[in-house]
């Protein structure tokens, strides 16, 4: 820790906090340029929609950075956010950079919100044994918004809906033969 913290939490979960935020932080910054790399190269049918969709997802992941680094800050961390540090301290793998098709980016971006999520959904899990609400709160309002923007990412990658589709894709068989009761 840097800096004075009245935060009522034993040092050691504080620092182990400040950690766990700065990863997230370094996986955020990561991920937005990621975003701009696509928003910057997509290519193909839907590029409009889709270039617009990744600007978006690019403020989201931005404003969650902030909320992290300003967090760990709250603890008397020192927020790492520069972009030699998130690159070293990330843990998503790198972009794609042969991804031209709005496919591909939408591939590589699913892949790289689901990790993103991972990371936090475990954020949340040690934030809640260090007992501190606050961050496992912060964590759990971000998840939501990662996992309502994957949803948007996924919708772009599946076709139109089947009559009768189930999840896990499955499909029941339609009768088409008249019961007794109908007849």
């Amino acid at each position: 820790m840097n800096f004075p913290s009245h935060v009522n939490l034993p040092t050691d979960a504080r620092e182990e906090l400040i950690d766990s935020l700065n990863t997230l932080l370094a996986d955020a910054i990561d991920l937005h340029w990621q975003i701009k790399q696509a928003h910057w190269n997509i290519r193909g049918r839907h590029f409009y929609s889709r270039h617009e969709l990744f600007d978006d997802l690019a403020k989201h992941v931005r404003k969650q950075a902030d909320e992290f680094a300003e967090r760990a800050g709250t603890l008397g961390g020192y927020a790492e956010g520069t972009i030699r540090l998130a690159a070293k301290n990330s843990e998503l793998p790198e972009y794609d950079l042969k991804a031209v098709d709005g496919d591909d980016h939408l591939k590589a971006l699913v892949d790289r919100f689901a990790r993103y999520g991972a990371s936090i959904r475990n954020g949340i899990h040690r934030s809640d044994e260090l007992n501190d609400p606050v961050t496992s709160d912060l964590l759990t309002q971000t998840l939501g918004e990662v996992e309502l923007d994957l949803w948007f990412l996924e919708s772009h990658l599946h076709g139109e809906p089947r009559a009768g589709a189930r999840r896990g894709g499955d499909v029941r068989p339609q009768d088409t033969t008249a019961s007794p009761s109908n007849a």
